[in-house]
């Protein structure tokens, strides 16, 4: 199992940003896939979620704000993010399944920092 994060950096509030994952070694299509976040200091924080037939989950702290896709003929996740806010910044996982996983089922992240 292997996931792969990228897209994080420094964002101004109300800024932009979208984060990839790049998924490979499991059966990605059929898999739910969520996205995470651990804020400095702090724990886990589920942030979405979307299943293999599409059914998608928003965490209420991101809703309106962020959106979740996938590709499953790249074997590919997407979370794009609007509106970012200073208590978004955080430490971005891609995990399997809905939730924010284990260190087995998580990649190494993608820093996001809002910062004016």
């Amino acid at each position: 199992v292997q996931l792969m994060e990228s897209g994080g950096g420094l964002v101004q509030p109300g800024g932009s940003l979208t984060l990839s994952c790049a998924a490979s070694g499991f059966g990605f299509s059929g898999a739910a896939m969520s996205w995470a976040r651990q804020a400095p200091g702090k724990g886990f924080e589920w942030v979405s979620a979307i299943y293999g037939d599409g059914t998608i989950y928003y965490a209420d702290s991101i809703k309106g704000r962020f959106t979740i896709s996938r590709d499953n003929a790249k074997n590919m996740v997407y979370l794009q993010m609007n509106n970012l806010k200073f208590e978004d910044t955080a430490v971005y996982y891609c995990t399997i399944g809905h939730g924010y996983g284990t260190a087995a089922t998580r990649g190494q992240g993608t820093p996001v920092t809002v910062s004016s």
